[in-house]
């Protein structure tokens, strides 16, 4: 009988390392964790060999208490030596966070997308003492609760340059049908969408090794929504375009390094999940706006579960994402609802 690998989801490792330790996914490669301070309340990193120096794969935010975490971690399980290039999947905080201070304070080189590094960059010098009119329009537009809409309009926002270090000028990139070198093996890059523009994921040539960052994840589906930068972007149309054509690179022995929970093989199994998970929530959400709803109104059908203020943000705009999905596929109607101001959506059968 051929030596095929079993099919199905399987977890290879059902514990993660601690944040001070380390754990070998492969030969050369190693497996950290960095906390973060929210709900999902960590970071996967990845450190490749390169024999004299590591290569790191997104970093975490950047803090005082990840800053000291990775000197213990390159005094520690990195054996001293020092951190030549950071990889970064896409430029959300927790994966780029520290590249800057990698940078500037350890001389590695920074290897990623030019729409990451430019979205990265753009924001980390873009702060916002007040919350811009656009985004007070769009949390209106939206349905969110007059409660936390007054909250959020009196509070300081949140700003990316709170959590992620300065990014000097200069950077290497990677695009789609690259191949790189990390870690002595090549990678093939292909990149993903939907959850962040241009994500990049690698592919290996010599082994089983894919390198997923949030594009592909074990357990979750990445948070895919609209914002106020780009109201009529379609990240759920990207999300299912990329899932659909990174399927077709999926084997049953990939083993698949996520951003977040635990490495996994089983991909096809996963990526078929991933993909009929957005389908499903639309297929809910079509039947749901029989009669006219808003996003904010749209959780329990999209989510079947109670959100609470911290999710609320990220809730609010995947449902954003879903029906303006299903509005500009053909599949439903907005209008403006005059009481409110909210656009409210319902579906055409």
């Amino acid at each position: 009988m051929p030596d095929t690998a079993p099919t199905g989801l399987r977890f290879p490792w059902e514990t993660p390392p601690a944040h001070d330790a380390a754990i070998e996914v492969a030969p050369g490669i190693l497996w950290l964790r960095l906390p973060l301070p929210m709900k999902l309340d960590h970071v996967n990193v990845y450190a490749f060999d390169e024999g004299d120096s590591w290569t790191i794969i997104d970093t975490g935010f950047a803090s005082k208490k990840s800053k000291a975490l990775w000197t213990d971690l390159i005094a520690g399980p990195l054996g001293g030596k020092p951190v030549s290039r950071v990889v970064v999947t896409h430029h959300h905080p927790d994966h780029i966070g520290l590249a800057g201070w990698f940078q500037t304070e350890h001389g590695a080189e920074l290897v990623t997308t030019r729409t990451a590094w430019l979205t990265a960059r753009m924001l980390t010098l873009d702060p916002q003492e007040t919350p811009p009119a656009e985004t007070l329009a769009f949390y209106k537009l939206s349905g969110m609760d007059a409660a936390l809409y007054e909250k959020r309009a009196s509070e300081r926002p949140f700003n990316f340059a709170d959590i992620v270090s300065p990014l000097p000028l200069g950077f290497t990139r990677i695009k789609q049908g690259d191949e790189i070198t990390i870690g002595g093996r090549v990678f093939d890059v292909h990149m993903g969408s939907g959850h962040a523009p241009e994500h990049a994921t690698f592919w290996s040539r010599d082994d089983n090794l894919v390198i997923a960052g949030d594009q592909i994840l074990s357990s979750i589906s990445p948070n895919v929504g609209v914002y106020a930068t780009e109201p009529m972007a379609d990240p759920i149309g990207e999300w299912i375009e990329a899932c659909d054509r990174l399927s077709l690179l999926a084997r049953e022995d990939h083993l698949v390094l996520g951003g977040h929970k635990l490495p996994f093989t089983g991909l096809p199994t996963r990526m078929r999940q991933l993909i009929e998970n957005h389908h499903s929530a639309l297929r809910r959400l079509e039947k749901a706006i029989a009669e006219p709803k808003s996003a904010s109104e749209c959780f329990s059908t999209l989510f079947k579960r109670n959100i609470g203020e911290g999710e609320y943000g990220l809730a609010l705009v995947e449902a954003v994402a879903h029906l303006s999905h299903l509005y500009q596929t053909g599949r439903a109607t907005r209008s403006l609802r005059a009481q409110d101001g909210a656009w409210v959506y319902q579906s055409k059968g």
